[in-house]
């Protein structure tokens, strides 16, 4: 690997880095609520001190539109502002925690991460509890006169007060509508779906494309482990931290997991090994090693969409499971959520395959990567379908339709093989069901149509 392609990989990494470090903030409810809290205390501070030094020498045109109560009114205002936002705030809480449980019941508990990232439940908030912390930061500069004394109403500030619970009013009927379409599983799925899009964006830009030749298996006594310190998913790898890492120590490291994996404290996440089979270490080397290699894997106590493609088709399935539950019983919900299946099994189909190895200047392959499957995904999308939906002929002729568009979207060998192996699987599940010979007829057709369009792309 050059330097220019080192730089590039650093670069890379980095993007995967900040697109994570996004990830974990989007989905918290409190950062920008929290700003827009400071920010208010510090207008109400800043507000009324200009209101003062400016209050004499505005226009009179200007003047007509400020408040023109006195000290009790300001008071009476700020204080019917204060109250009813915190009202409004907790009224909003109570709608977002609703939203939450209904999501969680009808669509999947993974989905709840879209509902926390949803910027309009952020951003709502945050006028509501800015507003409050205005007013009530303006109430305090509020001071009634005496003969020594004139009284002291800060008429700029009041009015912005004002104008921000209109503000807020106006937020609150937006936050409704919103609220009503977010409920909406259509929305949810696409949620899901533009946010998987997103990851195989990422992925597609930030990976090494081509066939890398690995060096040789090691004997097992040179092969080291490093564990994992706890138990967790993996949320990303810092692939040139740990080129680096291996370059420096002159080891070759493997990952031992995919993105989105499980692991258990004290269990391997990486192997590694000298790449000179005569170089001896003593164990503060293997401790360092290992605490370094470690270290460039993140594990979190839950799956994101940073840059685990997985999580994302796992949360489609999700949805279609639930639908084909006898709970639920909805089988077109099923069938829209394939739909996204579908098309996120056609954009990973259409990636280039990822390059399994990471090397130095002189290409010599210093890690081993563990990349997304394409087979282990498509295994992934369609089993439950399948197993829960094999007794439905919407459903079923809905499989029949996914497997015949990702078999015209593979791109290689391997990938049509996967295609046609599930639809051996599919015709296998079927054919246990009872169905009648026209129903039979029917999906013989859709399963000759979909072994077609995976041999067809070869001729184009």
């Amino acid at each position: 690997m050059s330097e220019l392609a080192t730089q590039s990989a650093r670069r890379n990494s980095l993007r995967r880095w900040i697109a994570t470090l996004r990830e974990g903030i989007a989905a918290e409810l409190w950062p920008l609520p929290t700003m827009s809290i400071i920010l208010a205390v510090i207008l109400g501070i800043v507000i009324p001190l200009i209101d003062r030094a400016v209050d004499d020498s505005l226009p009179a045109a200007f003047e007509r539109i400020l408040f023109a109560g006195g000290p009790e009114s300001a008071r009476a205002v700020l204080s019917a502002i204060s109250g009813s936002l915190i009202t409004a705030t907790s009224l909003t809480f109570s709608l977002t925690v609703v939203a939450l449980q209904l999501a969680s019941s009808q669509a999947s508990p993974r989905v709840l991460r879209t509902f926390l990232k949803d910027q309009t439940v952020h951003w709502t908030l945050s006028v509501f509890v800015g507003t409050f912390a205005y007013a009530l930061t303006v109430l305090r500069t509020v001071q009634d006169g005496d003969d020594s004394i004139d009284p002291i109403v800060p008429r700029l500030a009041v009015t912005l007060a004002s104008l921000l619970t209109l503000a807020s009013v106006v937020m609150l009927t937006l936050f409704l509508a919103h609220l009503a379409r977010q409920l909406r599983i259509e929305t949810t799925m696409r949620q899901v779906y533009l946010e998987t899009s997103k990851t195989i964006e990422l992925v597609a830009s930030t990976m090494a494309t081509g066939e890398t030749e690995l060096p040789e298996w090691p004997p097992a006594e040179r092969i080291e482990l490093a564990l994992a310190k706890r138990s967790g998913f993996i949320r990303s790898s810092d692939r040139s931290r740990l080129l680096t890492i291996a370059i420096k120590n002159d080891i070759v490291a493997r990952e031992e997991h995919t993105v989105g994996h499980h692991v258990v404290s004290g269990t391997p996440v990486l192997r590694w090994w000298p790449r000179d089979p005569l170089r001896h270490l003593d164990d503060d080397d293997r401790a360092y090693i290992n605490s370094a290699l470690v270290g460039a894997v993140s594990l979190a106590y839950e799956r994101t969409a940073s840059q685990d493609i997985g999580f994302g088709i796992r949360q489609l399935v999700d949805i279609t499971a639930r639908a084909l539950s006898p709970g639920v019983n909805d089988p077109t919900t099923a069938v829209h959520t394939l739909g996204h299946i579908s098309a996120t099994l056609c954009s990973l189909a259409d990636l280039e395959i990822q390059s399994r190895g990471l090397t130095d200047d002189d290409d010599i392959v210093r890690v081993i990567i563990k990349p997304h499957n394409f087979i282990n995904l498509l295994d992934v999308a369609l089993t439950q379908p399948r197993r829960y939906g094999a007794s439905d002929p919407g459903v079923v002729e809905r499989l029949y339709q996914l497997l015949q568009e990702v078999g015209y979207r593979a791109q290689r060998t391997e990938q049509s093989e996967a295609v046609a192996a599930q639809i051996d699987r599919l015709e296998a599940s079927v054919a246990a069901e009872t169905y009648d010979a026209v129903e039979r007829e029917r999906f013989a057709h859709f399963a000759e149509a979909a072994r077609v369009a995976t041999t067809e792309h070869r001729w184009l």
